[in-house]
């Protein structure tokens, strides 16, 4: 079964906003760009609004598409739609009792990410 997720890259001068996957999810104990499952109907804007507001208490005012990325785990076969957020209102946050971090992007490798991530992440150092 396909999952589809939405994930921001939040952005705010050199930093991106990252938060740790708790011990019980999917990929836990790993850094991740916030985001969350698409529902049925829900397109991944929508998706990426709403799972921001949730997971970190923002609310998004200006993304931009940045990349899709399909990863098969074996277990879980995934579709991340990744969005550049680049204007938002409130100071995000791990509003569901997960760490989160401001870093600077530069740093990102010295993170561990899940596979269907580290794209992202090598993109991210090389812009």
């Amino acid at each position: 079964m396909l999952v589809r997720v939405a994930a921001g890259i939040i952005l705010r001068d050199d930093s991106v906003f990252i938060a740790l996957r708790k011990s019980n999810q999917h990929q836990g104990g790993l850094w991740e760009f916030p985001g969350g499952k698409c529902e049925s109907t829900e397109s991944p804007e929508s998706a990426l609004s709403r799972e921001l507001k949730e997971e970190c208490g923002i609310v998004v005012t200006e993304s931009s598409f940045f990349k899709t990325i399909a990863h098969d785990y074996g277990d879980k076969q995934v579709e991340l739609c990744f969005y550049k957020v680049t204007k938002f209102d409130g100071e995000p946050m791990g509003s569901e009792g997960q760490q989160a971090s401001w870093v600077p992007i530069s740093d990102l490798s010295s993170y561990d990410f899940p596979e269907a991530n580290k794209e992202i992440v090598a993109d991210l150092l090389l812009s």
